[in-house]
């Protein structure tokens, strides 16, 4: 079994590709990756590991479908999933937050994703890998969940953290992708891109600098800290980041505003 940390570097990858066990995902787009992905990864449309309620998305899929699509894309109880995508790493995030509530241990997220992979120099190939199905079992993991029930019974409780990483307007409610704009009453904002350093290739930024600008606002690891975007697709990419960071009480909200906005029955800010 591989040794490889949660957030791992090209470098490191690609000194351990054609390892036992180890499997590149790619979730970037389908056309990125028929130009140009890493060698043996095999390719994962990201619309397959969400589930759509209309009108609340991205919710976590059913264990039935999480089985299937795991299976299919050749991942099993021993391999070591390494993400990646070509957006900054929200999308591959996704895929190592639902691994997680299905129960799988073995992950690591590409530092920079194809972005750092291609403009750095390493090996790529063009041909599409074909995946060797295996047969995944979910054991559903409810730890890194939070639903509206959950957060709604926390509000106003100091050790419960919101962080709300859409963009500033979506916060404030001047752009409304929901029923209501707006906000969770007590979640702070720092938009998702916030944490990507955009002169190194979309990778995160250096771990001092992303702890104190958490902790300037109140997201510390001593609290549990819940993650939120539109349909945690971003939050998932900031979820991710906390757990690098060492944060061991952190949630993801799926269905995010998509859920919360357009229930008339929870409260907005």
């Amino acid at each position: 079994m591989t040794d490889l940390p949660l957030l791992v570097e090209p470098k490191t990858l690609e000194a351990r590709l054609g390892a036992d066990n180890l499997l590149v995902v790619d979730l970037g787009k389908a056309e990125t990756y028929r130009k140009l992905h890493i060698p043996g990864a095999v390719f994962l449309d990201y619309p397959a590991i969400v589930a759509v309620n209309k009108p609340v998305m991205g919710l976590l899929p059913d264990s039935a479908a999480l089985e299937r699509i795991f299976s299919a894309t050749g991942i099993d109880s021993d391999t070591h999933v390494v993400a990646c995508d070509d957006e900054g790493g929200g999308r591959a995030a996704r895929l190592l937050w639902t691994l997680e509530c299905a129960g799988h241990r073995h992950m690591s997220l590409l530092n920079g994703g194809i972005h750092a992979w291609a403009n750095e120099g390493h090996p790529y190939d063009e041909a599409p890998v074909t995946p060797v199905v295996t047969e995944f079992k979910v054991v559903y993991n409810d730890s890194p969940v939070a639903d509206s029930t959950y957060i709604n019974d926390r509000l106003g409780n100091p050790e419960t953290r919101l962080l709300d990483v859409r963009s500033p307007d979506e916060y404030n409610g001047i752009k409304k992708y929901a029923e209501r704009g707006g906000h969770i009453p007590g979640a702070v904002n720092c938009e998702w891109t916030n944490m990507m350093d955009q002169q190194h290739n979309l990778r995160f930024k250096p771990d001092a600098g992303l702890l104190d600008m958490l902790a300037a606002l109140g997201i510390t690891p001593d609290r549990e800290t819940i993650t939120y975007c539109q349909t945690h697709h971003r939050s998932a990419h900031s979820y991710v980041v906390l757990k690098h960071l060492g944060f061991s009480k952190v949630k993801g909200y799926p269905g995010s505003w998509s859920d919360w906005g357009n229930n008339p029955d929870l409260p907005v800010e």
